[in-house]
């Protein structure tokens, strides 16, 4: 039986810390890439439904999954990035 990866985007929320002179600039400078990450501060949050795979491009795979009973959007496969076989 063949095994497969599978990507599901996720939200996370991290903390960071900047030094800065309010919370508007420390925001720019976190987006800057400035921030210093907070150790094991990392949090799931939950699945994120709104992205995934477009059914336009993964038509056979969206009908296959239909045919599983499985909900799929008019745009998207909810929330996988990729799939792939492996070894």
């Amino acid at each position: 039986m063949p095994t497969f990866e599978i990507e599901q985007y996720e939200l996370h929320t991290m903390k960071y810390r900047v030094e800065a002179n309010n919370e508007a600039e420390a925001i720019r400078m976190l987006f800057d890439g400035d921030g210093e990450a907070v150790d094991n501060s990392q949090e799931y949050i939950e699945v994120a439904d709104d992205f995934g795979l477009p059914v336009e491009q993964n038509r056979k795979l969206a009908d296959e999954l239909r045919s599983l009973d499985v909900t799929v959007g008019e745009d998207i496969i909810s929330s996988i990035r990729a799939i792939e076989e492996v070894e």
